[in-house]
């Protein structure tokens, strides 16, 4: 028996009883946001109705009891799939990265091809800067302990082109399922212009925006990717570092 939970997560019959499983190595988005329900139809067509096989890598269970298992089906490897047809993103867990290289290369012919999530209207209509505002930079592991100034972490969006840009509704996220920031309603960024979103608390200005993220860092000091979203949750620019 084989039942999915969402893109990335199954029930499945284990020794006679029940046992959630976590697919190793990627990441799917959350209910509610965009992409979420073609990922788990992607999963489900994949694995419903048959046999599956689990693979464990390092790590037996994640902290919320889930089995960490790399899931194959004859011999399609679902993980890799998922991300190949750009319903998943590649997502390094250590220590459990004995297949990473493979799904960062399944990602990268994703984004090439444009396909799933990858699709400049993935999400709808494409918002019309999508062109010219960029992820510049990211401040990911600043001297001294990320937690002491958190503000001194930080990533930089930039506008290229000749004209404003209204970031109302439009977004950045980071490879993990929590870290979510909005830009403000009628925040303009104006031609040549950037703005710094620092992770932590404070007063925004045309220049400076706080994501106000307390308890942990925002970016992974051993690697992660920001996602810039335009309001329709289209991806528009990343950076991976």
């Amino acid at each position: 028996m084989v039942e999915v939970t969402d893109g990335d997560t199954l029930v499945v019959e284990v020794g006679g009883r029940e046992e959630r499983v976590r697919l190793i190595g990627i990441n799917t988005p959350e209910r509610g946001e965009c992409f979420a329900d073609e990922a788990t139809a992607a999963l489900a067509g994949l694995v419903e109705g048959g046999e599956v096989r689990l693979v464990v890598d390092q790590s037996d269970r994640d902290d919320y009891g889930r089995l960490l298992r790399d899931v194959y089906v004859g011999d399609t490897f679902v993980n890799e799939d998922l991300v190949r047809d750009g319903f998943a993103l590649a997502n390094r867990y250590e220590p459990d990265v004995a297949h990473a290289g493979e799904l960062e290369a399944a990602q990268a012919e994703a984004e090439a091809a444009g396909r799933g999530l990858w699709a400049p209207d993935a999400c709808g209509r494409p918002d019309a800067a999508a062109a010219v505002v960029v992820v510049e930079e990211i401040e990911a592991d600043p001297p001294g302990d990320d937690t002491l100034d958190p503000n001194a972490e930080y990533v930089v969006v930039r506008n290229t082109g000749d004209g404003a840009v209204d970031l109302t509704g439009w977004g950045i996220k980071d490879e993990s399922a929590s870290h979510r920031f909005a830009f403000p309603d009628g925040f303009s960024l104006a031609a040549g212009a950037a703005v710094t979103v620092h992770t932590g608390c404070g007063a925004d200005t045309g220049t400076d925006l706080f994501w106000c993220n307390e308890g942990s860092a925002v970016w992974n000091n051993d690697g992660d990717t920001a996602f810039l979203l335009d309001p329709s949750g289209n991806v528009v620019d990343t950076r991976t570092y």
